[in-house]
C-alpha cells in the first residue's frame, strides 16, 4: 500500500511529488497523458518567477526533471474512479487497483467549449483551443479568438504573428486581461476587436468557412467569412473519477490545507476551486496538499 497517490503529473501534481518524497512518503504519481499539464501547451510563460520568458514545455521539462531527481515514482495510468475505505482508499485504473492511505487529485482543466452549433463538428477541421498547436495550419489566413481574459489575448497575440488577420470577439466592450497583454494587444496591426458580441454558430463543408456572430446590444445577426475559430472562454475541471464535494461548475471544494470533503482525499490545482488558476498557485498547491497528507497519515499511524 503507497502512502500517497497523486493523479495528474502537471505543475500541481509533480510539486505534490517532490514535497511527499522530501517527507518521506511512499508516493506514486499516476498521469494518463503524454503531454503533462496545460502549460505544456502554452507557447511562452512570463510570470512564473525565476524564469521571466519561458515555452510552457520548456518549464514542464524543467518540473519533471526536478521531479525524477528527487525520486519521484511516476506511472503512465489512467484514472477510473477512486473508492473511499475510510482510512484507505482504491485508485481503480484500467489496468489494476492501487492501495494508499491518501489520495490528491492534481487532475487539471481542460479548455471549455462554447456548445454552439459546428463546435464539435468542425473540431480539427478549423476549430481549435491551441494556437501553439495548430496556429500553424492558419498562416497567412483570417481566424478569430473568442474570450477576453489573460489566455484569450496571449493565444491572440500568438496567432497574430503567424495569420493574416486576428478578430477578437468579445461579449463584453472591454477585455478581462492584464494591462500588459491589453497594450500589446491593441498596438497590434492585425488584431481587430468586435466588441459586445458572441459566437452563435460555425458553419462550412468540410472545413470551417463562415461564423454567424450576434451582437448582444442589438441582438442582430451576421455571418463573416473566416478560415479558423480559436475558442478560449475558460476552463473545465476534470473532477469526474472522484466522489467529494464541488462546485456547480465541477471544481472541488477544499479548505485551506487543500482538504476536501472525504478525509483522506486532498485536491490541488487546476481541478480545485480558486481564486486564481496560475502555473504559480498550483505549485503552492501541490506543496500544501503533500505537507496536508503528510500530517493526515501521520494521524492515521
Amino acid at each position: 500500500m503507497y502512502d500517497l497517490v497523486i493523479i495528474g503529473g502537471g505543475p500541481a501534481g509533480l510539486a505534490a511529488g517532490i514535497y511527499a518524497v522530501r517527507y518521506g512518503m511512499d508516493v506514486i504519481v499516476l498521469e494518463k497523458s503524454i503531454v503533462q499539464g496545460q502549460i505544456s501547451l502554452t507557447s511562452v510563460i512570463e510570470n512564473f518567477p525565476g524564469f521571466p520568458s519561458i515555452s510552457g514545455r520548456e518549464l514542464m521539462q524543467h518540473f519533471k526533471a526536478h521531479a525524477t531527481a528527487a525520486g519521484v515514482e511516476m506511472k503512465a495510468a489512467e484514472v477510473k474512479t477512486i473508492k473511499d475505505n475510510g482510512d484507505s482508499k482504491t485508485i481503480i485504473t484500467f489496468d489494476e487497483e492501487i492501495e494508499t492511505k491518501a489520495v490528491i487529485m492534481a487532475t487539471g482543466a481542460e479548455p471549455r467549449r462554447l456548445g454552439v452549433p459546428g463546435e464539435s463538428k468542425y473540431l480539427g477541421k478549423g476549430v481549435s483551443y491551441c494556437a501553439t498547436c495548430d496556429g500553424p495550419f492558419f498562416a497567412g489566413q483570417e481566424v478569430i479568438v473568442v474570450g477576453g481574459g489573460d489566455s484569450a489575448i496571449t493565444e491572440a497575440l500568438i496567432l497574430s504573428n503567424i495569420a493574416g488577420k486576428v478578430y477578437v470577439i468579445h461579449r463584453r466592450d472591454e477585455l478581462r486581461s492584464c494591462d500588459l497583454l491589453k497594450k500589446r494587444a491593441t498596438e497590434k496591426e492585425n488584431i481587430e476587436f468586435i466588441w459586445d458580441t458572441t459566437l452563435e454558430e460555425i458553419l462550412g463543408d468540410e472545413l470551417v468557412e463562415k461564423v454567424r456572430l450576434k451582437n448582444v446590444k442589438t441582438n442582430e445577426t451576421k455571418e463573416m467569412n473566416i478560415d479558423g475559430v480559436f475558442i478560449f472562454v475558460g476552463i473545465s475541471p476534470r473532477t469526474e473519477i472522484v466522489d467529494v464535494e464541488k462546485t456547480k461548475n465541477g471544481f472541488i471544494k477544499t479548505d485551506g490545507l487543500m482538504q476536501s470533503s472525504v478525509s483522506g482525499i486532498f485536491a490541488a490545482g487546476d481541478c480545485r476551486e480558486t481564486v486564481m488558476w496560475q502555473v504559480v498557485t498550483a505549485v503552492s498547491d501541490g506543496a500544501v496538499a503533500a505537507v496536508s497528507a503528510y500530517k493526515y497519515i501521520m494521524g492515521l499511524e
